[in-house]
């Protein structure tokens, strides 16, 4: 795994998610998105959640990457059965955080998570980057069934990149 590949979509995601907040005004965030039942300001929370998010399933891969595959197999089925009600939490923690978390914390949150996550991945060693586990592939279109750290790590920038393009936003309308 490069780490700067990693390093530079980090960066590009956090440069533009300053753009997208900084472009918009109180009407612009408010505005529905396309194919969400969220607004603008929830959708961009969602996408910003994809990054802390990833610190829970790096410690899950540190865990279920090493033991019998078959107890991380079992997990992810697990998980794939209960998608209806994490589909709901999922929704309505963006909807409320949506409405309660100001743009100007958001990029605050951003920043942070992304320097942590920098700092992260230069400490991964190569072993560590290699483990790897099985996913719910039913949570998320970018979940693959086994992924390894290094895949976890390329997670929440795809994760934005498909939201991003749901967004309504008038800066949203040009490529990061």
């Amino acid at each position: 795994m490069e780490r700067q590949l990693v390093h530079e979509e980090l960066e590009r995601a956090r440069a533009d998610f300053h753009r997208l907040i900084g472009a918009a005004d109180r009407a612009d965030l408010l505005k529905a998105t396309n194919g969400t039942r969220w607004n603008n300001r929830q959708l961009l929370f969602h996408m910003l959640l994809g990054y802390p998010i990833i610190r829970a399933l790096l410690r899950l891969v540190r865990v279920f990457g090493r033991l019998p595959q078959r107890a991380g197999s079992a997990f992810a089925r697990l998980l794939n059965a209960a998608t209806r009600p994490f589909d709901q939490v999922n929704f309505l923690g963006s909807y409320a955080a949506g409405h309660t978390v100001s743009p100007d914390r958001m990029v605050i949150m951003f920043d942070h998570v992304v320097a942590k996550l920098h700092q992260r991945i230069d400490a991964e060693s190569d072993a560590d980057l290699a483990r790897g586990m099985h996913y719910p592939t039913r949570w998320d279109p970018f979940f693959k069934d086994y992924m390894t750290s290094a895949d976890v790590y390329h997670f929440p920038t795809q994760h934005y990149d498909f939201h991003r393009r749901q967004l309504t936003l008038p800066g949203a309308l040009r490529e990061p």
